[in-house]
């Protein structure tokens, strides 16, 4: 009986397992495969080698898409989980109103992203309510999303505003996690606010950072929807993403290879940066 329950085992892990394959693995695989020929639609054409790969160094639009993603994904990780840690902060210092407030900063994360990207396009459209309480506080106008030196951070803003309450209800849920003895024994020894933070929640956040900053960088990475309903990655492709760069050689374009090759450039730069940021913050875990 003993040595049969490996093999039942694994009579329940096969069907996940082969569902698993279909749907993500073979995809990944025919994709990968793809983008060293020539297709022009859904099945592979002559093999071309590394001739695609060669074509997305020499193509600036692919190279401004990367640019364009990565600055994203800073300007989102750091001030999206910066707010995060300050909200959580403040939250505690409110246990009257936690569960309420916590509640409303997790509304936004709920909401579709398209429908996030077609509000504010609104709250950004010249003369919306963005600029008329700017003007109320004797400020100018400004072309939210229609000058390229700042469309892209207008359009990071709003990702930063759905899930900056999903940065800190991680951060909420460590912070409760944290003995109270600790928190008295510092206050006893006369340990200011920030040497509280410091030396004792600072240290014992770090799994919730890890956590976080991690899941952001992936998330940030890939981002589609908002670039695509806002801007379209307009103006100038100053907005242009390597996911809305894919979607337009793939389904505008018909450019099935070039197209498959940006994907596979894509995950590459997703599983190397969210692993080391995941390695690094691991790293740092266990020094502190």
């Amino acid at each position: 009986m003993i040595h049969r329950r490996p093999v039942i085992a694994l009579g329940f892990l096969l069907p996940a397992i082969a569902l698993y394959a279909f749907i993500t693995l073979y995809p990944t695989v025919r994709g990968a495969w793809l983008s060293f020929t020539d297709s022009l639609g859904g099945e592979p054409g002559p093999f071309v080698g590394l001739a695609n790969y060669e074509q997305i160094l020499n193509d600036s639009q692919a190279t401004a898409a990367l640019k364009n993603t990565l600055v994203y994904a800073a300007f989102v990780v750091v001030c999206q989980n910066l707010l995060g840690l300050i909200f959580a902060i403040w939250l505690m210092s409110l246990p009257r109103i936690l569960g309420a407030i916590r509640v409303a900063l997790l509304a936004p994360a709920m909401m579709a992203p398209v429908l996030a990207g077609f509000i504010w396009s609104y709250i950004y459209a010249p003369g919306g309510s963005l600029d008329a309480v700017l003007s109320s506080l004797g400020m100018g106008k400004q072309t939210w999303l229609a000058e390229p030196s700042h469309a892209l951070y207008a359009v990071a803003a709003v990702h930063v505003w759905m899930f900056t309450g999903y940065s800190c209800a991680i951060f909420l849920a460590s912070y409760l996690a944290i003995p109270q003895d600790l928190k008295d024994a510092a206050l006893l020894d006369g340990a200011s606010a920030w040497q509280r933070f410091r030396c004792v929640d600072w240290p014992l956040l770090a799994p919730a950072t890890t956590i976080t900053v991690t899941l952001s960088v992936i998330g940030t990475l890939r981002t589609f929807d908002l670039p695509l309903v806002m801007t379209n990655g307009g103006p100038v492709n100053s907005t242009e993403t390597l996911s809305l760069l894919i979607y337009q050689k793939v389904f505008q374009e018909s450019d099935f290879a070039y197209g498959t090759a940006l994907a596979v450039v894509l995950l590459l730069v997703v599983i190397i940066l969210s692993s080391a940021t995941s390695t690094l913050l691991q790293r740092r875990e266990r020094h502190l």
